[in-house]
């Protein structure tokens, strides 16, 4: 077989039921024979889970992967990032294991992709008495495609709509990027070093890679004219929240200082990769110099990802950096105004260094700094 075109990566926990029928619905795709690679992303799951991707991989004629991990939050981050690393194709399709699908589904993505352009999709979603009955025989027939509600349909014609209109009107934060049944190029993906891992726990880390994706200038594209998947029921995930705003990953993706490229993502950045420039002049350049040494890509680029500030000193922050971090030597100078455009302020002197920051620990240095992602 010559290098597949399509990866599929599905993520999967703890649910070997909606798991087989969903492969079987990989099995019988058409159209893209020789063509396609499936790579099933596990969580950590401690069922029947692995045994039953292998058996799939021995029915099959393309290549069937597997990944997983120790299972401690939900990480869907951390598997689809597995999963990207673990294929080959130039183009991705992110799915669940809890969705069936259309026999042209993949095709269709195929037929679509554009350079530049992610295709977001969403599912048509069954309910628990709809879902019981999608058997394999079901699966096999293609029978469940004419299940979908009105109610459903509506939904999803409502939300193509809108989603055509927001690229007309080039919309700079919408449509919203749901990720599972989304198309995107690996390179475009690589660029802005995959999905976070610092999302742990249900929610957010779709929004934050939208975000990074349009930061990076791809655009997001509806693809549910065409094609869409069919959403399996199941209970809600226990670390789901009853309210968005109340979830535990909603302070880290409205954080100010967002790096387009993330440092936990695909590959792990140290500080010392991240471009950096400081500006301005500091009151105690050896201190400055000491602070910094060893620290981030220090470069002379007109937009780095971070610059750095020193105050008391001379400058200000250009606005041309994802990141402004702000070293306040002294306490007055977290207070100035021009810190108020800092996205992270480090103080030496609030760890019990007042009046001798020239033995501030460098260790509480780089856990501030951990901050920048």
């Amino acid at each position: 077989m010559s290098q597949p075109q399509i990866a599929l990566l599905m993520s999967t926990f703890q649910r070997p039921n909606h798991l087989r029928r969903a492969l079987e619905s990989i099995a019988l795709q058409q159209g893209v024979e020789g063509q396609m690679e499936l790579v099933v992303t596990d969580d950590g799951s401690t069922d029947e889970t692995p045994h039953i991707v292998r058996q799939f991989a021995r029915e099959v004629p393309f290549p069937v992967g597997f990944t997983t991990h120790p299972h401690t939050t939900f990480q869907l981050s951390r598997s689809r990032n597995e999963g990207a690393r673990a294929s080959q194709a130039p183009y991705l399709l992110f799915l669940d294991g809890d969705c069936i699908l259309p026999r042209d589904h993949v095709a269709l993505h195929l037929e679509h992709r554009k350079p530049g352009v992610v295709m977001a999709g969403d599912f048509c979603r069954f309910d628990e008495e709809t879902s019981s009955r999608v058997t394999s025989e079901v699966v096999r027939s293609g029978e469940f495609v004419n299940w979908a509600p009105a109610s459903e349909l509506r939904r999803l014609r409502k939300r193509d709509r809108a989603g055509r209109f927001y690229r007309l009107i080039r919309h700079p934060s919408k449509p919203k990027l749901i990720g599972n049944n989304v198309g995107i190029w690996r390179a475009d993906f690589e660029r802005i070093n995959g999905y976070d891992e610092n999302f742990r726990g249900w929610g957010c880390e779709d929004d934050d890679l939208r975000h990074r994706l349009r930061k990076s200038g791809v655009a997001i594209e509806s693809i549910l004219r065409w094609t869409y998947a069919y959403h399996l029921w199941h209970p809600v995930d226990a670390t789901a929240p009853a309210r968005w705003k109340q979830g535990a990953n909603v302070d880290y993706l409205l954080r100010r200082g967002r790096l387009t490229r993330c440092r936990n993502g695909l590959t792990k950045r140290p500080l010392e990769e991240i471009s950096a420039r400081v500006v301005g002049r500091a009151s105690r350049p050896q201190l400055a110099a000491r602070l910094m040494e060893g620290r981030f890509n220090l470069q002379s680029t007109a937009r780095p990802e971070v610059e750095i500030l020193f105050l008391p000193g001379a400058g200000r922050f250009s606005g041309r950096a994802e990141c402004n971090v702000l070293v306040a030597l002294e306490a007055e100078a977290a207070r100035s105004p021009v810190a108020r455009r800092a996205d992270v302020t480090i103080a030496p002197w609030a760890a019990g260094n007042a009046g001798g920051c020239g033995t501030f620990p460098l260790d509480e240095l780089d856990r501030a700094l951990g901050a920048v992602a």
